[in-house]
């Protein structure tokens, strides 16, 4: 359905879902430049520093990502120095470095910045109201059945 705007697909969740998760993702990868970690890395480095132990399923399940990005994402920040893995049984255990440890205040103060920042835009009630609704749909759609 055509916007009098101009923007022929702005009516399109898929256009508009898209385009907003670019524009955030390069504020995101400003605000976390500061950190030296990209913005995925740095939410499964804030996992695994609030939760030691956790099991990468878990980290799959939190950031919505599949387990095989997940293992991709935890073996770089392994070889960078900040997560250490653990037999568990038959699972895998994540545990924060004491480099993970130093760097998660920075990595909390880039989220923060982030927030202030995406809230002076919009607006702080906007910000948390479409951040709400987001990821409600998010959840609605991947919960439900196959096509």
């Amino acid at each position: 359905m055509p916007d009098p705007s101009g923007d022929r697909y702005c009516g399109c969740l898929y256009y508009s879902a898209n385009a907003l998760a670019r524009t955030i993702t390069r504020m995101a990868e400003e605000e976390f430049a500061v950190t030296g970690l990209a913005p995925s890395y740095a939410f499964i480095l804030m996992a695994v520093n609030e939760k030691p132990g956790i099991q990468p399923k878990e980290v799959s399940g939190i950031m919505h990502l599949t387990p095989s990005t997940v293992t991709r994402l935890v073996e770089k920040l392994v070889a960078k120095g900040y997560v250490v893995r653990r037999a568990a049984g038959k699972g895998i255990e994540l545990s924060p470095t004491r480099k993970a440890r130093a760097s998660y205040p920075r990595i909390r103060e880039a989220w923060k910045n982030l927030y202030r920042r995406y809230s002076r835009i919009l607006g702080e009630d906007v910000g948390r109201r479409l951040a709400s609704e987001v990821y409600g749909a998010t959840a609605k759609l991947e919960s439900s059945p196959p096509k």
